[in-house]
């Protein structure tokens, strides 16, 4: 498993079939369709409580004509068409309410997940949350599209066969209850473990899907380090304890078909030695012995494919149960109830006051320690620092993808947690130093930043990013399809592509975290110029390694072990020594550093 996925045990355990009520919701818009179901439902299992009697009938009145005969056979074939065009119906309107519901399903988790902060992702694998979009919802939509109306059918007949039993020999059907205890305990017994190993099962497909995943999207770096044979192990490992799992769960459900099935059609066979000996006594006609044993079959198989549904959904009730966990889940930052309104046109004046964090995964280190900082409206500061300093989690914090443990971030003098999130980040243009290129043409890709932009500002934020070249010389130039993270382009491009993004954002905060960390010597300074432009009259935040990047920016503020230890211009703080003296020497001469200086 890896870190931060939680193991079996640590989940809770699969509630009842109850669980499925968490479905009433998404069913609750199409009652209508589900009452048009229910009705062509009830029509077919009415009808095929009638054919008993028909058959019952013909036995019984067998010598009294042919003009009797035809026409119970008319009867007969009046009814056939009746069951076919009842079934149509059912099936028709049950499937097409599952898929419907399974739609709405997978489009409200979605909409859940993609708002939650990350701290929601360091609890959970996205293979595992796509998992239960597609396998959980898969199992969901089997039930509702199919096993559900047929439990209800099978339900209605075992009623129904069991009061037309009751009607055609009461004698015969006192002695059919005596099995049903019988009958209902495997159901119930088995039925329990069946449900926790169904919830297992799904658990441990989800870790699957999770674990591979993870190992797809970073497809070349497992292959650089020769690391596949340890990944398809891993895969191997995961995967097989869900098909033991899965093995024990069909072993057991087949157990409980077999003995419910001997159990049931036991009890006919001895039911029917009874009866015809009544056959022969005079006490029942032939018919009527017909007419029973018919409906005992109808109540026999109802009961057998009751346990076998039974069975479908228990493991639907905790493919409901993951999923309603997603819809649930509680993200740690909230928008307040009464939020605050940004004035616009938005300053940009940034403050960091007194801010303490620590990331959850790490609740005994500090990513930040009583940080103070000030960024006036247009300024443009680079943090600098060694990895890990906390020049990134500054970045994190003004887009409030975390919340300070103390202190407070505001933004035009406003706390951002009084804020709505999306209020704010419109007024923010990010620049991360993995760009994420999504599997869409070039165009949209930059469009990302002003999805109204037309195509000419898309071009000409290309141009400003030194981008608009290389795109022309793709194959379709600007309808391109990039590929999934953007496999066709260099890093420095797919940095290009999100600069050019920022570029048509168009905000007045632009946050650049090493945004030019994967350009060579030309692009970089192509860019460079380019960001220069951009950050005129915008509050720029710099994010660097790099020191050349940022010496001619207002202010240059030093990070080191989540605190502020220098800031200054870049002059400033070469006169002054210490740790960006340090960073400057290696990086500005040739010399050897001692080995106190932090690496980076």
């Amino acid at each position: 498993m890896a870190r931060g996925t939680p193991t079996l045990e640590d989940r809770p355990g699969s509630n009842k079939v109850g669980a499925l009520r968490a479905l009433a919701p998404f069913l609750r818009p199409y009652r209508i369709q589900a009452i048009l179901a229910i009705v062509a439902l009830i029509l077919t299992s009415a009808i095929s409580l009638v054919l008993p009697l028909a058959v019952r009938r013909v036995i019984d009145n067998f010598d009294d004509g042919a003009g009797l005969l035809n026409e119970y056979f008319g009867a007969a074939l009046v009814i056939v068409a009746g069951l076919a065009l009842g079934t149509a119906m059912r099936y028709f309107f049950v499937t097409r309410l599952g898929e419907r519901v399974v739609a709405d399903i997978r489009k409200a988790v979605f909409a859940r997940v993609i708002t939650l902060s990350p701290g929601f992702f360091e609890r959970i694998m996205t293979g595992e949350i796509l998992s239960r979009i597609t396998t959980d919802t898969t199992l969901i939509q089997s039930v509702i599209g199919s096993s559900l109306s047929i439990a209800l059918r099978n339900m209605i007949i075992l009623v129904g066969g069991l009061a037309m039993l009751a009607f055609t020999s009461v004698k015969l059907t006192g002695l059919v209850l005596l099995i049903v205890p019988a009958i209902l305990v495997p159901i119930i017994g088995l039925g329990r473990r069946l449900r926790k190993l169904s919830r297992q099962n799904q658990e441990w497909i989800a870790a699957s899907s999770g674990k591979a995943s993870e190992d797809l999207l970073s497809a070349q770096t497992v292959q650089a380090y020769t690391h596949e044979h340890r990944s398809i192990a891993q895969f191997d490992t995961v995967t097989e304890q869900a098909f033991q799992v899965a093995r024990t769960r069909i072993a057991t459900r087949a157990v409980m078909t077999a003995i419910v099935i001997f159990l049931i059609f036991s009890g006919v066979i001895g039911v029917l030695w009874i009866g015809a000996h009544d056959v022969r006594a005079g006490s029942m006609t032939a018919g009527q012995l017909v007419q029973f044993v018919i409906y005992a079959i109808l109540v026999a198989g109802s009961t057998g494919a009751l346990s076998e549904i039974w069975g479908e959904l228990q493991r639907a009730a905790g493919a409901t149960e993951r999923l309603a966990e997603l819809l649930s889940a509680r993200d740690a930052l909230l928008d307040p109830a009464s939020p605050v309104a940004l004035p616009r046109p938005a300053r940009g004046r940034i403050t960091l006051e007194n801010v303490t964090f620590h990331y959850p995964s790490r609740p005994d280190s500090s990513a930040l320690e009583g940080v103070t900082l000030t960024i006036e409206p247009g300024e443009t500061v680079a943090l600098v620092g060694p990895s890990g300093a906390g020049k990134t989690t500054v970045i994190q914090m003004i887009q409030r993808f975390w919340d300070p443990l103390t202190g407070r971030v505001t933004l035009d003098g406003i706390d951002l947690r009084d804020m709505r999130r999306d209020d704010f980040r419109r007024d923010t243009a990010l620049v991360p130093q993995d760009p994420v290129i999504f599997a869409a043409n070039a165009r949209d890709n930059i469009r990302l930043g002003h999805p109204d932009a037309s195509d000419e500002q898309v071009r000409t934020a290309a141009r400003a990013a030194h981008a608009d070249e290389f795109i022309q010389a793709l194959p379709d130039g600007y309808d391109t399809q990039l590929g999934e993270r953007g496999v066709m382009l260099s890093g420095g491009q797919r940095q290009r592509v999100a600069i050019a993004r920022a570029i048509l954002r168009d905000a007045p905060v632009l946050l650049l975290d090493e945004a030019t960390s994967a350009l060579d010597a030309e692009s970089e300074a192509l860019v460079q110029a380019a960001v220069n432009k951009l950050s005129e009259g915008r509050t720029t935040i710099v994010v660097a390694h790099r020191l050349a990047t940022v010496k001619k920016a207002d202010r240059i503020v030093v990070f080191d072990h989540g605190r502020i230890v220098a800031q200054g211009t870049h002059d400033e703080l070469v006169a002054e020594g210490g740790l960006y003296a340090r960073l400057a020497r290696m990086q500005f001469t040739d010399g050897v550093l001692p080995d106190a200086v932090p690496a980076i």
